[in-house]
């Protein structure tokens, strides 16, 4: 397709993946470096329309983060085995990393396409993401595109030897795509059964409070790092989790008081 269709397919790719689609920019990038040792694309180009296609998806994403917030984090963590482990994986890496998370995220499956509207829900400065999201473009375009260049003979082999098996790979692929479709049913019925999550209204939660005389309740406040604002309002007399330090936080809880939780 790339060495047919160069450029336009390339481009489609890393756009698609960059925006959340399921598409395989890294393989598509390391033939892309293949084709070039070979003569039929130039690296200049090849780097830089892939670059332009995924800083153009990573922007969309940002913009939409900025405006939708979780909504959309939500959406893309939908396919997911654990939603909420998909969230707060990527808010992790920045609580941790700021934004440094863009230089490498691209390399980690699951970040990679998280980070863009993570970074604008968490009104990071434009300016500041399209500075770091460029150099982790520019790095994750780079390396692929270069391996395959380098191990072009290496490719053609591989492509050779799948073409010659045939029907042989066919079946395969049509195993590994079927234990993996099983796999993942098995991962979601399992995290369903565990997905128990009490819950209360705000009015039932502030009659409870308004009756606690002797103080057996205890309110925290776990918004998520780039959500707490220090300086907001929040419900009186509730304490600050940061759920990105979980480890150390539950050490200084009581054990012998109700506890409620609240998020964004």
């Amino acid at each position: 397709m790339i060495a047919h269709h160069g450029y336009l397919f390339l481009a489609i790719v890393c756009f698609a993946e960059a925006i959340g689609l399921p598409v395989p920019a890294a393989l598509a990038l390391l033939t892309a470096g293949a084709v070039v040792a070979y003569g039929d694309l130039h690296f200049y180009f090849v780097f830089g329309i892939a670059w332009v296609a995924m800083m153009a998806g990573d922007v969309i994403l940002y913009f939409m983060g900025r405006v939708s917030g979780w909504a959309l984090l939500g959406l893309l963590c939908r396919l997911s085995a654990n939603p909420e482990t998909c969230i707060l994986r990527s808010a992790e890496y920045f609580y941790r990393r700021g934004k440094q998370t863009l230089l490498f995220a691209k390399f980690i499956p699951g970040i990679n396409t998280m980070s863009p509207p993570l970074a604008g829900s968490m009104k990071m400065r434009l300016g500041d993401f399209l500075e770091f999201d460029a150099v982790g473009a520019a790095l994750y375009v780079g390396a692929y595109a270069l391996v395959g260049y380098l191990f072009s003979d290496a490719l053609r082999a591989i492509t050779r030897g799948l073409r010659s098996a045939g029907f042989a790979v066919e079946v395969l692929l049509g195993i590994g795509l079927a234990v993996y479709i099983v796999y993942r049913i098995w991962l979601y019925r399992r995290y369903r059964l565990l997905d128990i999550v009490p819950r209360v209204p705000a009015d039932e939660l502030a009659r409870r409070l308004a009756e606690d005389a002797a103080h057996n309740m205890l309110v925290a406040d776990v918004r998520s790092h780039g959500y707490y604002d220090a300086d907001s309002e929040r419900i009186a007399g509730s304490i600050r989790i940061e759920p990105n330090n979980l480890i150390e936080e539950i050490k200084t809880l009581p054990k012998e008081r109700e506890i409620y939780l609240y998020c964004t």
